[in-house]
């Protein structure tokens, strides 16, 4: 093998931000030329990449920002294995390029796979470098004339609301509200019926067992299909900050309209696959 000198090593480390073995190695095999082992590291962490797209990512974080001049607030969730990548400078450097993109790309009507494919070269150096799969899995956007967000400090949930009319602080009361409460949507009639028919069926199913009159019975269903209204639709949640007044009213008060809201957290939908921790270990050893 070729003699590598630590200023080609550091060299390489600076163009690829790669460990100093896996540099030393790829110059070692390149015999010295840093253009070629470039493209060999490039291919090597396309490789690693594939090997770990299988593997669930259920860590990571949520960024947004909103862009003033077009109304508009984007959210992207970026996972990755253990939440100790997801504080790894290297990891956030990445998930604010991914936003970054987001805000670039705005007019794209898909504009998740618009930004994976920009950032897919990034995420694959990435994936070598951390060890673990990473997946750029959502984007969210929501427009309209008064926007905030609120991204709890974990940067595991967040939400962004939007008002018709209102102030910007009341927005982000809201968008508070929305990530504690986490409400399904804005108002009762914004379910489907397919969801309120399920839910009355099981509602039903549960009080079939009570030895009840029919009209009792009825009662007792609608009074638990109100409950749950009020359970999953923002404006008849009691407010977070005032539970004596629902969101409705503390809207109303404030001379504040709402007309959508979007909220994310971190993982969620995802199943979290089985595994004993003898055959992680051995998986991780043998993707290395």
């Amino acid at each position: 093998m070729s003699n590598i000198s630590a200023e080609q090593v550091r060299e390489l480390r600076s163009k690829t931000g790669l460990g100093l073995m896996d540099c030393k190695k790829a110059l070692q095999e390149s015999s010295g030329n840093i253009d070629l082992a470039i493209v060999n590291l490039r291919k090597s962490s396309a490789l690693k990449a594939e090997k770990k797209s299988s593997r669930a990512a259920l860590e990571g974080i949520i960024l947004a920002r909103s862009i003033e001049s077009i109304k508009w607030i984007v959210m992207v969730e970026v996972n990755c294995e253990t939440d100790f990548v997801a504080k790894d400078k290297n990891f956030l450097n990445f998930c604010n390029k991914v936003l970054e993109s987001a805000q670039d790309l705005h007019s794209s009507d898909e504009l998740l796979k618009r930004i994976s494919e920009e950032v897919e070269e990034e995420r694959k150096a990435l994936v070598q470098k951390v060890g673990e799969n990473v997946v750029v899995r959502r984007v969210e956007s929501i427009k309209g004339e008064i926007l905030d967000f609120y991204i709890h400090n974990n940067k595991k949930i967040a939400s962004a609301v939007s008002l018709k009319i209102g102030k910007k602080e009341i927005a982000k009361e809201i968008a508070m509200h929305v990530v504690a409460s986490n409400p399904l949507v804005v108002r009762p009639n914004d379910l489907s019926e397919s969801l309120v028919d399920e839910e009355k069926q099981i509602i039903k199913a549960q009080v079939s067992k009570e030895d009840k009159p029919k009209e009792i019975i009825d009662k007792m269903i609608q009074g638990r299909i109100d409950k749950y209204f009020s359970e999953v639709s923002l404006l008849r949640q009691p407010f977070i900050k005032d539970l004596n007044q629902t969101v409705e009213n503390f809207l109303k008060n404030s001379g504040s309209e709402i007309i959508s809201f979007v909220r994310m957290e971190v993982g969620e939908g995802i199943e979290k696959e089985e595994k004993d921790f003898a055959s992680e270990v051995i998986s991780q050893i043998r993707d290395s």
